[in-house]
């Protein structure tokens, strides 16, 4: 399959889309065209495994560049671990996307896309993983590149706006003889994204080194993550026909756009809810038609936390630029720090199911969006997706965010082994400015 730009850009295969990150227009790389799923295939979801439907999503992006056995086993290697989907309460369920090594959703594409790298690694030269973290993608894409051959991790954080968990599972790193290295950008993430997307526009820096993206800007991060919107569908077992309403939490977007992606293959999807926190430029689209990107605003909900969300470009480019057809299929919704806080709270209260501030604002934006479970507080909103049934995405364990949810529900969260062990090595911290001449030295 060829892949196209959202720039109109040269056509590129999947490798070369894969290797490049953005595309050399300035660009983001989308598939060229869609074969959606037969009417049978979807019928036989639920008798599928994640690793299957995995295989099965993928294989047409990847066909002619990568054998089949190939394919299942870079599928069986990364996605070893569980998506489960839970009720939460009767219609809305938790598709928990935190079981990884990083116990956050961002496990799923970045472990998938460091098996493809490396499946499609040609020579000795070395590859250079660029990546900015708002804060999960970071300790993903170090644990997926970990060890990897041929390849050497540069990750930017913003200094002081992630979470001290979120930072020990980065800065653990720094303190080996490894390939990753993680440094605090004295910034925002939007001044994280924004180094990033000159240095993919130096063409000599790409032309002296080999560099690519693990944001979700790289097509092998953001066709993963339509994996499980098939894997949540397939759980629900049931062949009724009805639609299922996604409420995605949403900072950069590529979340959201795998799901429509997954859509656009045949996946019965009534809605999607783009739920953000303050940083609402998305949501003010839907309402306006007007997209008007701006300074980022520190957030509960750091990974949120961006202004100038790349992943809309591909949006836009689904729909044509069209604010009328996007509304058909994306509902906005918005929430304070204050809305989260009472969230996590009642919810927990009411049915002692606890959610981390990001999967918070997904749970709000299902029930404001489908009107709220019997006995649960909060509704409003619209009739898309009422007669359907409704799945929030968690994406991160909440011992992940326990300095923000213990007092809220004053009670100690209990931290997987994985989490306590980060959080008891040392922390090795290298702070840089957040100029292009400190990140290409360090680069360089």
């Amino acid at each position: 399959m060829r892949f196209v730009t959202t720039r109109g850009g040269r056509p590129a295969s999947f490798r070369t889309a894969l290797f490049d990150g953005p595309a050399p227009d300035g660009g983001l790389y989308m598939p060229e065209s869609l074969e959606p799923w037969r009417a049978d295939e979807l019928a036989r979801l639920p008798r599928r495994t994640l690793t299957e439907i995995g295989w099965l999503a993928l294989r047409p992006f990847v066909r002619g560049e990568i054998d089949l056995t190939t394919l299942e086993a870079v599928v069986v290697e990364a996605l070893n671990f569980p998506v489960p989907l839970v009720e939460v309460e009767p219609g809305i369920h938790a598709l928990e996307l935190f079981h990884g090594p990083t116990l956050a959703f961002k496990d799923v594409g970045a472990r998938v896309m460091a098996r493809l790298m490396a499946a499609l690694h040609e020579g000795d030269e070395p590859l250079t993983v660029l990546a900015a973290t708002s804060g999960d993608t970071g300790a993903a894409v170090a644990h997926a590149f970990h060890r990897v051959p041929h390849t050497r991790v540069v990750i930017l954080y913003p200094d002081g706006r992630i979470s001290p968990t979120q930072e020990a599972q980065l800065t653990t790193f720094n303190g080996q003889r490894t390939n990753v290295r993680a440094y605090a950008v004295a910034g925002s993430f939007d001044d994280c994204h924004r180094l990033t997307r000159e240095l993919f526009g130096d063409v000599d820096l790409r032309r002296r080194m080999r560099l690519t993206s693990a944001n979700s800007v790289n097509v092998g991060r953001l066709l993963p993550q339509s994996v499980y919107y098939f894997h949540a569908v397939a759980q629900l077992n049931r062949a009724d026909g009805r639609a299922v309403t996604f409420s995605t939490p949403s900072g950069n977007f590529g979340n959201l756009t795998a799901g429509v992606l997954a859509k656009r293959l045949g996946l019965p999807v009534g809605c999607f809810v783009a739920a953000t926190n303050v940083n609402d430029v998305v949501p003010m689209y839907l309402a306006t038609g007007i997209f008007q990107p701006r300074t980022s605003v520190r957030t509960l909900a750091n990974a949120m936390d961006v202004g100038h969300p790349s992943n809309f470009e591909r949006m836009a480019w689904l729909y044509g630029s069209d604010v009328s057809r996007m509304r058909r299929d994306i509902v906005g919704a918005r929430f304070s720090d204050d809305e989260v806080r009472g969230t996590i709270a009642a919810v927990y209260h009411r049915t002692g199911y606890l959610l981390d501030p990001h999967s918070a604002i997904a749970y709000g934006g299902l029930t404001r969006t489908r009107g709220p479970a019997e006995g649960a507080a909060g509704g409003g909103g619209n009739d898309a997706g009422r007669e359907g049934h409704g799945v929030f995405l968690a994406t991160a364990h909440p011992a992940k965010f326990g300095e923000i949810v213990e007092p809220i529900i004053e009670h100690k969260v209990e931290k997987p082994p994985a989490l306590a062990d980060a959080l008891a090595r040392p922390r090795h911290i290298v702070r840089i400015n957040a100029t292009f001449a400190a990140v290409r030295e360090l680069l360089e």
